[in-house]
């Protein structure tokens, strides 16, 4: 599917899904590579913080769901943490996107599934993380409460997301980098024409921290709360199934 920048962010949901899964699905191969070079390497802080966030500690033999999985690097930061006992099921509708994951850690297991639609039961998992994910979805609404239906009550959701930072300078140089020095080192490397202007489109489209906090009220969660990491690059949110 070849779309313009403006076309990304106007699309209906069957057709996001349907660009989403095929431009994932393209840019696999170099997907881990150019998720550390272009955030050099801070994807990999910020995927320490969340799962310090998720309080695994309280069930470290139980069952955790990380959706919207794709390489798996965010599964494997649970999985392979010291004293993890558990199992963690990593969920992508793209499967390429997990096949390349799937030997990062034992504990982690790749199941091919969709997070508007997930085949598990009703408060199932002990906890769920997603990393880089949620803004990716068809309708947001329900895949938050596809993540509500399938946690136990009192089990912790993380989400990590990009965001703007508002403090300038900061905010201008950001800005810059995301907008024109990314799309064009993430074409030149992926060989995608469109996947590095979806990311930033993507992102400046999404809502804002404090919006995604109520959605997360809204879907079945409380104790809703984020943590603005690097400047507001980024936002580690954290709520519990009620």
């Amino acid at each position: 599917m070849s779309v313009t920048d403006r076309e990304l962010t106007e699309m209906d949901g069957g057709d996001k899904r349907e660009f989403v899964r095929g431009m994932f699905t393209a840019i696999a191969p170099r997907y881990d590579f150019l998720n550390h070079l272009l955030s050099l390497n801070l994807d990999r802080v910020w995927r320490r913080r969340a799962v310090a966030r998720l309080d695994w500690e309280r069930v470290p033999d139980g069952v955790y769901l990380d959706l919207c999985s794709g390489t798996m690097d965010l599964a494997a930061t649970l999985g392979n943490s010291p004293g993890f006992l558990g199992r963690v099921v990593g969920a992508d509708f793209v499967h390429p996107m997990l096949v390349r994951g799937r030997d990062k850690c034992f504990r982690a297991v790749p199941v091919t599934a969709d997070a508007l639609d997930l085949p598990f039961a009703d408060r199932y998992f002990d906890g769920a993380t997603v990393g880089f994910g949620v803004r990716n979805l068809a309708d947001l609404g329900r895949g938050l409460q596809e993540a509500a239906r399938v946690l136990k009550p009192g089990a912790r959701f993380v989400i990590l997301e990009f965001t703007t930072p508002a403090w300038q300078p900061l905010r201008g140089a950001y800005l810059a980098y995301f907008r024109h020095l990314l799309p064009t080192v993430g074409r030149l490397v992926s060989k995608h024409r469109t996947a590095y202007s979806y990311l930033p489109e993507s992102v400046l489209t999404f809502p804002e921290p404090e919006a995604l906090a109520e959605m997360l009220r809204g879907a079945g969660f409380v104790d809703v709360g984020f943590t603005r990491l690097t400047g507001g690059i980024c936002a580690c949110h954290v709520g519990v199934r009620a």
